[in-house]
């Protein structure tokens, strides 16, 4: 069985679907809660790191465990650890590597958009099962602006907003959330009511909406998580 660490940045930021389908492909999890006051290990001691969202930025150098991850995450790129972020897991990669992170100046992404693939997903062995037509959550403020050197882009919006990257030999990120549910995003949206109704985002309204494509997106984005997982397997 392979070994997956997984970093938690907020109680309400867990592994969830994707957690389960690595579960199911195969992997035994670790989840390490840095934020609780868990000890942050030493990536290399798995076979595979998976890094979650959450609400920091990753520019903010005050959150205590933001340095030391980085760092492991450069080291995770040089030794070839299967690595995935999601959401500020994606951006701490970029920030990591020499990427830049800042807030959207189109604004906050919310709720189901289409992932705009680039040719090059098609031939990447993470993303080549799901590079077709699909739509993933977003809800985020921040987005990578910047690559680092040698970084891929693997989907875009329409307006250039980057979606997903592979970073590395064997490490990568996506900006939408594949792990999450209707019941994920409700303690989401408590903290974002005030903003919402400033902008007349109607949240209940979303979240049917993520309800209602719950079977669509177990099958958009199950195959991710089980391509990562085969990647962890291999490169054991």
């Amino acid at each position: 069985m392979s070994s997956v660490l997984v970093v938690q940045h907020e109680d309400e930021c867990p592994p969830a679907l994707v957690g389960d389908w690595l579960r199911d492909a195969g992997c035994a999890l670790h989840v390490a809660r840095p934020y609780a006051g868990e000890p942050l290990p030493d990536p290399a001691a798995y076979d595979g790191l998976l890094v979650l969202g959450g609400p920091q930025s990753a520019e903010d150098d005050s959150v205590p465990w933001f340095g030391p991850l980085k760092e492991r995450l450069r080291a995770a790129r040089d030794a070839g650890l299967p690595t995935l972020g999601i959401c500020l897991g994606h951006q701490l990669v970029a920030s990591a590597l020499g990427g830049r992170v800042e807030r959207n100046p189109r604004g906050q992404q919310l709720g189901l958009l289409e992932v705009g693939w680039t040719p090059a997903a098609a031939a990447d062995p993470l993303t080549a099962s799901v590079a077709s037509w699909r739509r993933g959550v977003h809800w985020n403020d921040d987005v990578v602006t910047a690559l680092p050197p040698e970084a891929e882009v693997l989907a875009e919006t329409p307006a250039g907003e980057l979606q997903a990257a592979r970073f590395g030999p064997r490490m990568w990120g996506v900006q939408l959330h594949p792990e999450v549910d209707a019941a994920v995003l409700r303690p989401w949206a408590a903290d974002d009511r005030e903003a919402h109704v400033l902008r007349g985002v109607d949240q209940e309204a979303l979240l049917a909406s993520v309800e209602d494509a719950a079977d669509e997106l177990a099958q958009a984005w199950r195959p991710l998580a089980t391509a990562f997982a085969e990647i962890v397997a291999g490169a054991r």
